[in-house]
């Protein structure tokens, strides 16, 4: 990324452009105004110059003033010409090599010229030009650094309120920019239950207390709906226990296994929300060790008696936990096996496991969003309650694996694990 790229120096770019053009516009309207005052004063001198000339010259007294001259052999064309139509004018030229002002007027067919030294004005001038440039340099360089040093803190304020939604969205719902809400002082009356209306409006304080606002009242919802789970799980263990206990008294027959198997699956709904409840609660802890992944997997495809076959590309000894892992792999082929297609592969290459079935794949939400309980997405994934996945995920961060669910480009779906290692086991 270019560091011109970033909020603060495009807000000090910015800042600094206009401070050019502002000093740039008012540099030009100063310098003209400062000119146009200096040279009408030279010129002022000129006029009257020539006033005195004329009169001298109309009453026939000599002078001896060097300045003053008929039709001079420097005298600039333009006020030669304006003198031949009969009127009086000034300019600035040259004579005899140096900046002057002449100012001339007709005088019995011919131009009484005088002039005056100009090169110590255009010194003066090009003095208050560098005073210009000077000062709005000055001006721009002040600007620009206050312009940094607010953009800065603006940048920072807000890469700051980035970073915690961030951390919302991974999850974490605990943090909190914490912007102080009277850091710039109160005035007003009181607002908000006792807080009083700040002085003036800070923007980036307002999106940092929204989003505030906002992961406050989503944690309140969430953990309201954990509670709510795990309430309803507990509230159906004892009575399934019960109903279970007293369908094994049915005599044989198959209104006992309609009931056994409706109970059975009710059972297993209750577990996999305790589950759930105990993996969102953070309580859950792994019992790490190092095991060969690839005997690991053989054993729990087999354990499931699911059909899938296991590919060992390469074996390697990763920290996990094995009850946890299998829990995890159990998972994704029940899931394979119930919403995919046959056949089902599991591909182990050093610490990471690939799954893969060919059926539907997953759908474009889960990808995007994950696994949500309750939801199973696109209907071409069969039914289900979608708790299967979602205590994948929920395993999979207890071991700190890196998951990752994906659709195969000729079709099917593909979850990968990868483990932490632990060492490699030669081929």
């Amino acid at each position: 990324m270019r560091v011109t790229s970033s909020l603060r120096w495009k807000i000090a770019l910015t800042t600094t452009a206009v401070c050019c053009a502002v000093a740039a516009v008012l540099g030009i309207l100063v310098h003209n105004v400062v000119a146009r005052q200096i040279v009408g004063e030279v010129r002022k001198d000129a006029d009257r110059d020539l006033d005195y000339a004329l009169a001298q010259y109309q009453y026939g007294t000599s002078h001896g003033d060097v300045n003053v001259a008929l039709d001079p052999p420097g005298l600039p064309a333009p006020l030669r010409a304006l003198v031949a139509r009969g009127r009086t004018g000034s300019m600035v030229g040259e004579h005899a090599g140096k900046p002057v002002m002449w100012a001339a007027a007709p005088a019995d067919d011919q131009a009484l010229a005088v002039w005056l030294p100009y090169e110590s004005t255009r010194h003066r001038l090009r003095d208050i030009d560098t005073a210009i440039l000077a000062s709005a340099a000055l001006a721009a360089g002040v600007v620009a650094l206050a312009g940094l040093f607010l953009a800065n803190r603006i940048s920072r304020r807000l890469a700051t309120t980035a970073a915690v939604a961030r951390r919302i969205s991974a999850g974490d719902l605990d943090a909190r920019v914490g912007f102080p809400t009277e850091q710039d002082g109160t005035d007003g009356p009181a607002e908000d239950g006792g807080r009083r209306r700040p002085r003036y409006r800070d923007e980036v304080r307002d999106v940092a207390q929204a989003l505030d606002l906002m992961a406050r009242s989503l944690q309140e919802r969430i953990e309201a709906e954990k509670r709510f789970t795990a309430d309803v799980a507990h509230e159906l263990r004892t009575p399934l226990t019960g109903s279970l206990a007293a369908a094994a008294l049915l005599p044989e027959g198959r209104p006992k296994e309609m009931i056994n198997d409706r109970l059975k699956a009710l059972h297993l709904l209750t577990e996999d929300l305790l589950e759930i409840s105990r993996l969102e609660s953070g309580v859950e802890h792994a019992d790490l060790a190092r095991v060969e992944l690839g005997e690991a997997v053989r054993r729990a495809v087999a354990a499931t008696r699911l059909e899938a076959s296991v590919r060992i590309v390469r074996d390697a000894v990763v920290l996990t936990d094995r009850r946890r892992l299998d829990r995890i792999l159990a998972n994704l082929l029940v899931n394979a096996d119930k919403h995919g297609e046959p056949p089902v592969e599991v591909t182990v290459e050093g610490p990471v496991v690939v799954v893969r079935d060919q059926g539907p794949g997953y759908p474009p939400e889960l990808i995007e969003q994950g696994p949500q309980r309750f939801r199973t997405g696109d209907p071409g994934r069969g039914r289900g309650h979608g708790l299967g996945l979602t205590i994948v995920v929920g395993q999979a961060a207890v071991l700190e694996i890196a998951l990752s669910f994906a659709n195969a480009p000729g079709g099917g779906a593909v979850t990968t694990l990868r483990l932490p290692v632990g060492r490699l086991v030669d081929d």
